[in-house]
């Protein structure tokens, strides 16, 4: 692979693709974070940690020699979260049908 393509691979892993994966991550946090006392510390978390999330997968596309493990654990990541959402969107229950007397 020529130096010229693996600069632009490293450019849209460290851009568009931690901006991407940042916020597939952010909502598929909301997911497996337990709810806390008030309820809502499983949204507020992920929304306060967006921009940490962000920071290290763009410095680790920056700063790691090897693009395929930057690639991997980008996809990884991706995969897991947008998994959770999907599988969360695609589990609905069909409503019990309730008998009334």
């Amino acid at each position: 692979m020529s130096p010229r393509s693996r600069r632009w691979i490293r450019i849209a892993l460290a851009g568009p693709g931690a901006v991407l994966v940042a916020l597939v991550v952010m909502a598929g946090m909301a997911l497996w974070l337990p709810g806390g006392a008030a309820g809502i510390d499983n949204i507020v978390l992920p929304l306060i940690l967006v921009p940490l999330i962000w920071t290290a997968l763009f410095f680790h596309a920056c700063l790691d020699r090897r693009l395929g493990r930057v690639a991997l654990i980008s996809l990884g990541l991706f995969l897991v979260h947008a998994g959770l959402i999907a599988h969360k969107f695609f589990d609905t229950q069909l409503p019990s049908a309730e008998v009334h007397s």
